[in-house]
């Protein structure tokens, strides 16, 4: 769940937010009624960050063996292509 709290929350209340980040909540920390960031449990951050780390760590070591590279464009454009047909 996605709970909603103005920035001073995080000075005023941190042991309201800290209970809500611990019962797998996320809190969406607003300033000047604008989204401003988000606070996460580091399990959850961790969930979330694991798999794009282990895809740039076969990234890393497929770079290793293979000395072909593509550019900017050659890889945005290869992917636009793939967005636009589906």
């Amino acid at each position: 769940m996605v709970i909603i709290r103005p920035i001073t929350d995080l000075k005023n209340k941190f042991t309201e937010i800290e209970r809500d980040v611990q019962n797998n909540n996320h809190v969406v920390l607003t300033k000047n009624g604008h989204e401003s960031m988000v606070i996460l449990s580091i399990e959850e951050y961790s969930r979330l960050t694991n798999s794009l780390e282990l895809a740039l760590d076969e990234a890393d070591k497929f770079a290793e063996t293979n000395s072909k590279r593509l550019s900017n464009s050659e890889v945005f454009g290869s992917l636009k292509k793939q967005l636009k047909s589906r």
